[in-house]
């Protein structure tokens, strides 16, 4: 039986099922939509499937799907038009629509208690400067590994991909999504790290014994 009550990770399913029907949708544009939408689409049901041999600790459940909500909604506006965005650029005065910066701090926020966890659990690794900075490796690749398949994407479709890449005319782009990454990836563990301890003693008590062992 899993060691993780099933009714909060039920109701997080069921919110990003019904996100991702709504932005299904007419969404503004389709190839986006299956570009964006697929990591939750192929996320989802790998989340489902490992449920009861291994289940992740509650707070990263929530925390992926929090994250699968900002792809969705991203995915059916294109990042560049999606109305949070505006009104963010209303409120603060920005230049353009950052809602692409909130998807790439949180493709730093999330990974990195993902990568916490899968570190602590499935290796030898402890508590500790090692994993924290390994956390922010893995984080930073698979940001870097993202913007490739965007210049891939590009590479490919020429200006067809603008609504995937989002880059709204800024030169820079890459290189501030990643940093958001890497913003996101200290500020997760800055933050989090002791309520992710407390229910890997839960889920996974021997993480947490390794600290203390030999």
């Amino acid at each position: 039986m899993s060691a993780v009550d099933p009714r909060g990770p039920l109701a997080w399913l069921v919110v990003v099922l019904a996100a991702l029907a709504w932005s299904g949708m007419n969404p503004a544009d389709r190839a986006t939509w299956w570009a964006e939408a697929l990591p939750v689409m192929i996320g989802v049901p790998i989340l489902i499937a490992t449920f009861r041999r291994h289940p992740l600790t509650p707070l990263l459940y929530g925390l992926i799907a929090v994250h699968c909500v900002i792809l969705v909604v991203g995915a059916r506006y294109t990042y560049a038009e999606v109305p949070l965005g505006f009104w963010m650029q209303d409120w603060f005065g920005f230049e353009r629509n950052h809602y692409d910066r909130i998807g790439h701090l949180a493709q730093g926020f999330v990974p990195a208690i993902l990568a916490r966890e899968v570190l602590l659990r499935a290796t030898p690794l402890r508590r500790g400067g090692w994993l924290f900075y390994l956390v922010l490796c893995v984080c930073l690749s698979f940001s870097a590994f993202y913007e490739l398949i965007e210049w891939v994407a590009a590479e490919a479709a020429g200006q067809g991909a603008e609504a995937f890449l989002g880059t709204q005319g800024d030169e820079w782009d890459a290189q501030k999504d990643m940093l958001l990454a890497l913003i996101g990836a200290i500020a997760a563990q800055l933050l989090l790290a002791r309520v992710h301890d407390r229910q890997l003693a839960r889920v996974a008590p021997h993480v947490l014994a390794k600290d203390t062992a030999g």
